[in-house]
């Protein structure tokens, strides 16, 4: 690649015009062009379907199984428990005979809104959410407007995908003397027999008690069953009502069939109101961590649908991580890489603490795994996988040498439970959490280096941050986060008034990080121009920060931007859109910051994929590297001993002020103009 702007961006993404900065819409629904847009509460994942009233995916985070790929887990596809049917007097409604078909991500409210009109009979307006404050819960709001007298079928329907075992399928009605409570259920066994997954909905009818349309369950058969009823609707009259739909595991229940059946039941008593109310105030609460341009709409769009993503891919209180496709669906089996720490946490810790908190508990809870991770190689301390999933074990596939290898993963890891203690200054988080991680970090980093003189300690035969390099020694990245994680366990001891390991410091000041003859960074011991996958040496300079100089940020910019892979993953762009805007060159900046994200863009919401023409959509990590891009250059937001600071940086000639609000545990605002 001679010079990445020089490539002219050959995807148009067709989406409407009238759009505020809050939609994202789709009006040019084509089934065979479709890459869905996910709404997710941190738990529980939906993904939408071209095919109207329908849903594609559902997957639960932290749950996984052995199935369908490979010998490595997979995150689980439960039940999918939200879709529906309608039919007009007796006339099913599918995508060949409707008309103004069109869906809505309104990101504001963290609601998909999907309409069509059927024919001269009817118009439909459904809204479906995760519901944010339940997070084993969804719900599905339904508008029927009738344009002449109808009868309208509604079908509310589970079904199960192929992989689940002996389903069984349960209907009830619970007759109460103020509601009746309709109670559809679902249970099954994952394909290991070892996870049992529940699923269950149930109606909210507006009408009095009495007064509820008679109900129908027909139990089609073991993979899928359904609820419907018959509604007279009159001209211009308009018919509403609700479906909420529970679903959990053995994860997280000892007993999930009884659980996911009293979580739908307590939302359907709650209400359709106060479910509604209570959503849109959680979601309230994290949109005060915000970003707005004022002079271009579409790129605040586009940065708030980023933070939608992560902010619907993850959730405080709890142990889940992020994998680098989210909740968005099975890529990368849902696992977890150093996406997480490097990438995706950055902008997190900067605008939600609390969530990136989350993010960490997951390693820490992980630790012991990966100690035996180092015993099982040789080490001390804690090493942590490369792709982890359920029980912190290396879950990477046996024929990709990344697993044994990708060592910077710990280091990744290290860093950023640093930063957090430098956001927060929590130090009973730091006794508690951040040290014992730190510790174990430290300890295998001096024990993994191979101690080969002064300024010799030696890190071998590691895969880079640039995966195209494999199994080279004294890679930049890997051994800078190996000097950084050294440093940063003997500050955390200092911090808590610990003795810390002189060995740590002695190490770090020992591992060499390579130069050419001209003082550019060498990437590894043996690399000379090859083309690279994505950034490495760059990454020094952000986040690390430990290359500070500009000369030498300038120096290492120019070698390796020309041989960057134009089909790379996307966060590499961010990265050199950050560095040019701390050089002062605000038009690179800008225009390497557009080329790091729209050309990943997929119809028909724009849904990012990895790589320029991917197919594996959302990808979470690229929308990390293009937030950072956002916050850390033209924010000039980056991360302090004592917390955040600002600095300069200069934003595009169209934009008038970048404001970022909500940031650190202060929620402090910071402008640019």
């Amino acid at each position: 690649m001679k010079n990445i702007l020089s490539i002219t961006l050959i995807f148009v993404l067709q989406i409407a015009i009238a759009q505020s900065a809050w939609e994202v819409t789709a009006d040019k629904i084509d089934p065979n062009n479709y890459y869905g847009v996910t709404v997710a509460n941190g738990v529980t994942g939906i993904v939408s379907s071209p095919n109207p009233m329908q849903v594609a995916d559902v997957v639960l985070n932290g749950t996984y199984d052995y199935y369908q790929r490979g010998r490595v887990s997979n995150i689980l596809k439960t039940f999918n428990h939200v879709n529906m049917e309608l039919r007009v007097d007796g006339e099913g409604v599918n995508k060949n005979n409707i008309q103004n078909y069109k869906q809505t991500l309104n990101m504001k409210e963290a609601a998909l809104e999907t309409s069509f009109d059927f024919g001269n009979k009817a118009s439909v307006k459904t809204t479906m959410m995760a519901l944010r404050h339940l997070p084993y819960t969804a719900m599905i709001m339904v508008e029927i407007k009738a344009k002449k007298n109808i009868t309208a079928t509604p079908i509310s329907i589970i079904e199960a995908p192929n992989h689940l075992q002996d389903v069984r399928n349960y209907y009830a009605e619970i007759d109460r003397p103020h509601v009746l409570i309709p109670l559809m259920t679902s249970v099954g066994l994952s394909p290991s027999g070892r996870i049992k997954v529940a699923a269950s909905n149930s109606f909210i009818f507006e009408e009095k008690h009495g007064n509820e349309p008679d109900l129908i369950h027909e139990d089609w058969h073991y993979n899928m069953h359904l609820t419907k009823f018959n509604k007279k609707i009159k001209a211009e009259e308009t018919y509403t009502f609700s479906i909420v739909a529970s679903a959990c595991s053995s994860v997280q229940y000892e007993d999930p069939h009884n659980e996911a059946e009293r979580l739908s039941i307590y939302a359907m008593l709650e209400g359709k109101e106060r479910l509604l109310n209570r959503h849109k105030a959680a979601w309230a609460e994290l949109w005060k961590s915000n970003v707005t341009i004022e002079g271009d709409e579409d790129v605040t769009r586009d940065i708030r649908f980023a933070l939608y993503h992560l902010y619907s891919f993850a959730r405080e209180g709890t142990a889940f991580s992020l994998s680098p496709m989210g909740l968005s669906g099975l890529g990368y089996n849902g696992h977890v890489f150093w996406d997480t720490e490097l990438w995706m946490y950055p902008p997190l810790l900067m605008l939600q603490p609390e969530i990136a908190r989350s993010l960490l508990e997951y390693r820490f809870e992980r630790l012991e795994a990966a100690k035996q991770n180092a015993f099982a190689h040789g080490y001390q301390g804690a090493m942590f996988p490369w792709e982890s999933a359920e029980d912190g074990s290396e879950d990477t596939p046996v024929w990709a040498l990344t697993g044994p290898f990708q060592h910077h993963i710990s280091g990744c890891i290290g860093w950023a439970f640093w930063k957090y203690y430098e956001v927060t200054q929590d130090k009973v988080w730091l006794e508690e959490r951040g040290y014992p991680v730190l510790k174990e970090i430290a300890d295998f980093w001096a024990s993994r280096v191979d101690r080969n003189g002064p300024g010799q300690y030696d890190i071998i035969n590691v895969v880079c941050a640039d995966e195209y390099a494999e199994n080279v020694d004294n890679n930049a990245f890997t051994n800078a986060v190996a000097i950084l994680s050294l440093q940063y366990a003997t500050k955390a001891a200092e911090a808590l008034g610990k003795k810390a390991n002189p060995d740590w410091n002695h190490v770090a000041e020992n591992i060499p990080i390579l130069k050419f003859s001209d003082g550019v960074i060498r990437e590894h011991a043996t690399y000379n121009g090859e083309q690279i996958k994505q950034a490495d040496v760059n990454l020094l300079a952000h986040p690390l920060g430990m290359v500070t100089d500009e000369k030498q940020i300038r120096k290492d910019l120019k070698y390796y931007e020309p041989v960057m892979d134009s089909r790379g993953p996307a966060m590499g762009f961010a990265i050199l859109s950050i560095l040019y805007n701390r050089l002062g060159e605000a038009n690179k900046s800008s225009e390497i910051f557009s080329y790091s994200y729209k050309r990943n863009e997929v119809p028909p919401f724009g849904v990012i994929s990895e790589t320029a023409g991917g197919t594996n959509p959302y990808f979470a990590t690229g929308a990390g590297g293009m937030l950072q891009a956002v916050l850390s250059g033209f924010g000039g937001l980056k991360f302090v001993p004592d917390g955040i600071e600002q600095i300069d940086s200069s934003i595009p000639k169209k934009w008038k002020k970048l404001t970022i609000t909500g940031v650190g545990k202060e929620g402090k605002t910071y402008t640019v103009e």
